[in-house]
């Protein structure tokens, strides 16, 4: 995410600037000679600067549909050949928009276009309008993309359906109940590209949040010893390993109470000012009599503008500690603001989990 500051990034919304808007005028006109390039920067640039980058990349969908004469077949197919001319893999979100606002009528149409267009970006957000509408038909269609010869058709089949994709309204149905996708993580629980393998661990992480009994029975029968399903199931995992999760950690051999004498536990500086950055350090000795699993995360609960704080975990290190073993441990956390964080002066406290339970704390100050 971009950050703030004097030397930030750009906003993501800027993806879609009034740059990005005549390249898309000047590609569409190359593939389609007739449009009206002019017309369209007039509807999709007005209010730009006020709207989300959610809000523009839908203004730009309605833009071509004011300004394309033609039939939702024949637009289709305009877009079809725009879309490797795009520069911008995210700026070409705006095709499968298109297909989900004016396509809900051409079920099969929007279904290829859909899984065409996802090739040169993604069709995740454009795929949910038509599971809202039919559930079922459309999970049928996307079982099939799972067993698709192109690894972004077959990532779309998960993560088109993830129950709460960041971004996206939730599928409530499939919070309620996410049996009907169970046979779309079924093909790909040991696909070989990558990309799809963290599609399908974010899927499993999203059900763990309402249904976390469902995804063990769902695991329980892979194979962990399959190195790309053992990694799905790790990463699946990770919100609850996070909260202490007694099953997720005995999954993985930390189901125990550490055995472990904390030396010390430093968080420094103990004060400084937005832009700096703190360090948090540990150092950890084994009581045990035989190795023992240890999985080591931190906490920094974040001062919010309203007083209080939330926490966020963070994943620091897992080893393996021999008997009287001593670990030390080290990381630097820079403290700026994101587009996901603002930070709020105060009091932050910061906590040491192993295994689950909280073994150390200390803190530090944002000064204002």
């Amino acid at each position: 995410m971009a950050e703030t500051g004097a030397e930030a990034a750009p906003l993501l919304k800027e993806i879609f600037n009034r740059e990005r808007l005549q390249h898309f005028a000047a590609e569409t006109a190359a593939v389609y000679p007739a449009f009206d390039g002019e017309r369209f920067l007039a509807l999709a640039s007005q209010g730009l600067d006020g709207l989300s980058i959610m809000q523009r990349l839908r203004q730009i969908a309605v833009a071509y549909r004011d300004v394309l004469p033609g039939s939702f077949e024949k637009n289709v197919e305009i877009f079809q050949a725009l879309a490797p001319r795009i520069n911008h893999g995210f700026a070409s979100l705006v095709l499968p928009e298109y297909v989900a606002l004016y396509g809900q009528d051409h079920f099969d149409l929007s279904m290829e276009a859909l899984a065409f267009f996802t090739r040169f970006g993604s069709s995740e957000f454009a795929i949910r309008h038509f599971l809202l509408k039919d559930l079922d038909r459309t999970l049928k269609v996307m079982e099939g993309w799972a067993l698709d010869e192109n690894e972004h058709v077959r990532r779309l089949s998960s993560e088109g359906c993830r129950p709460r994709l960041p971004w996206s309204f939730q599928l409530r149905q499939l919070i309620a109940d996410p049996s009907p996708v169970a046979p779309i993580l079924e093909n790909l629980k040991s696909d070989p590209s990558l990309y799809v393998r963290k599609s399908v661990a974010n899927h499993l992480n999203d059900i763990t949040k309402d249904h976390p009994a469902w995804v063990f029975n769902k695991i329980a029968a892979w194979d962990r010893n399959d190195p790309r399903t053992g990694w799905i199931i790790k990463q699946a995992l990770r919100t609850l390993i996070k909260k202490g999760d007694a099953r997720a950690l005995h999954l993985f051999g930390a189901g125990h109470k550490a055995e472990v004498t904390v030396d010390a536990f430093t968080v420094t500086p103990s004060a400084l000012k937005l832009g700096g950055s703190v360090k948090i350090a540990a150092r950890l000795i084994s009581t045990a009599t035989e190795p023992q699993k240890l999985v080591i995360d931190y906490v920094v609960h974040y001062v919010k503008k309203a007083g209080g704080t939330s926490k966020k975990v963070f994943k620091w290190k897992e080893i393996t500690l021999a008997p009287g073993a001593v670990s030390e441990l080290g990381i630097t956390r820079a403290i700026r603001d994101f587009t996901t964080r603002v930070h709020y002066p105060g009091r932050h406290p910061v906590e040491l989990i192993v295994n689950g339970e909280v073994i150390a704390t200390g803190s530090f100050e944002l000064l204002p």
